[in-house]
This record gives structure tokens, sequence and C-alpha cells, in this order.
């Protein structure tokens, strides 16, 4: 009796063992006209932009970095502030220590053979051109207006958006047609 239970225990075990596999080959399938990533509808949360100070578990900006006058303070979330312009065509990213925006550049730059769709810009001046995606961001969309985020000065107009960082001076101009920096 116990080998007949022995038998069957080493049966089922084989059974379950013969539908696992370490295999993974096959060939990846992308879509011939886009080399990107899929473009997956996700809805992007809003948030209203506020003028309430961050909360006191966010590392506050040098003394030297007040916000200038007549600028909307953008609150951040874990260190961060989100936004995006109000045509909804560039989205970015502030932290203190850089400003990265995504688009679809009309002139970016080839980054690993793609047209680069990101720029990030740190508060030293250093550019650099990326490929990326933001995800899912909670961006504030900004009106045509000032605005005052984590040591950054954001200038919103129609033409673009000017980021200048507010104790190094250093900064860039996006636009979905060029990006300046200075």
């Amino acid at each position: 009796m116990d080998l007949r239970l022995t038998g069957a225990s080493v049966l089922a075990v084989a059974a379950l063992l013969a539908g696992c596999q370490d295999d993974t080959s096959g060939t990846a399938v992308r879509s011939p006209d886009s080399p990107t990533e899929p473009t997956v509808p996700t809805p992007r949360p809003s948030r209203t932009p506020t003028t309430a100070p961050p909360p006191r578990t966010v590392t506050p900006a040098p003394p030297s970095a007040s916000p200038p006058a007549a600028a909307e303070v953008l609150a951040p979330q874990n260190g961060y502030v989100f936004v995006q312009t109000k045509s909804g065509k560039t989205r970015c990213q502030l932290s203190a220590e850089e400003v990265g925006c995504e688009s679809q550049f009309t002139d970016a730059p080839q980054v690993n053979g793609l047209p680069a769709n990101g720029v990030r810009l740190s508060a030293d001046g250093r550019v650099e051109w990326v490929l990326g995606n933001l995800g899912d961001i909670p961006a504030v969309t900004l009106d045509y207006r000032r605005y005052s985020a984590v040591g950054w000065t954001i200038d919103a107009g129609s033409d673009g958006t000017r980021f200048s960082n507010d104790r190094t001076h250093r900064g860039m101009f996006v636009a979905v047609e060029r990006v300046q920096t200075f």
C-alpha cells in the first residue's frame, strides 16, 4: 500500500512539474508605425492649485530661494510638484534638484536612435534629453501666469513655459517647438 501511495505521489508531482517551464522564447511584437511606448489612455487626476504652504515633512528650500512676488505657490507632494501646460501638450515634474518635462517635441535630438520626448534640467544648469514617460501624475494645469514650486519660478505663457531656479538662476524655456536653456 505504501508503494502505491508513493508511486501515485511521484506521478502527481511529475504531472505538476510538466506544466512548469522556464523557457520564455518568442518574438516581441510592436506596432510597426511607432517605435515608442504604446499610447494607453490613462486618466490623469487633476489637482486644483493651492496657496497652502508645503507640508512640514518636505525639506524647505534654502532661505535665499524665496518665492517671487505675485507667484502662486504650488504645494509639493512627497517633494515633487507636477504640472501640465494649459494646452495639455507638455507635462513636467519639479523637485528641488531638477525639472523634467515630456512632450512630443518637433525638433528633438535623437536618443538611442529615437527622437527624445523628454528634457531634464538640473538646478545647476545641466541639461539632458531623454526617452521616457512621467506616467499617471497628478498634474496641476497651469494658467498663463507666474507660479512658485520647490525653489523654482514657473512663468507659463501661450508661447511656452519658463522654469527658473530661484537659487542658481539657471533655467529653461520649454515649448513643443523648441527648448532653450539659460
